[in-house]
């Protein structure tokens, strides 16, 4: 598996980030992973169960709060693990995306670390918060009526918007 980070110079990726947005800014609770997962050049599309309290029966990618002392890269192979049942051996590229910076409904910021994790595993163990996936050429995600508002955003910051 190759992570690529900004932490990790030996396979340095440049990240673009907002001249607003610094990688060390984080914001209690307002931290969050965005994982895109990518498969024979599809993406995963998630559909939230009625189990969580947002997002409800929304298509979306893999998401989760980044935890205290835990960088957003470890993060977002937690979160992989978890939503999805794909472990770091599952895992052949972690890419980190730029970091965005987006606002709720309420106008509260939300720093979102976007990364796209390739895989060459097709099934997808889902937890409680999801329903349903589906492998999607990224040039159709428009045909998910029902996405939730800032996907598009991730996959545009991800190169996955528009192939």
């Amino acid at each position: 598996m190759t992570i690529t980070t900004a932490e990790s110079p030996a396979i340095h990726t440049p990240v673009v980030q907002s001249p607003a947005v610094q990688p060390s800014m984080h914001l209690a609770g307002h931290t969050v992973v965005a994982v895109v997962i990518e498969w024979r050049g599809k993406i995963a599309l998630l559909k939230r169960s009625q189990g969580p309290s947002h997002d409800r029966g929304r298509w979306h990618c893999v998401t989760g709060y980044v935890d205290e002392g835990v960088s957003p890269g470890e993060q977002a192979l937690l979160e992989l693990s978890e939503e999805t049942g794909l472990h770091a051996a599952d895992i052949q590229e972690l890419r980190e995306g730029p970091v965005l910076m987006l606002s709720d409904d309420a106008g509260a910021p939300w720093f979102v670390h976007t990364f796209t994790a390739v895989t060459g595993q097709r099934r997808l163990t889902l937890d409680w918060e999801h329903d349903a996936f589906r492998w999607t050429v990224p040039s159709k995600t428009a045909r998910f009526a029902n996405r939730v508002t800032w996907l598009d955003k991730v996959l545009a910051a991800t190169g996955h918007l528009g192939q």
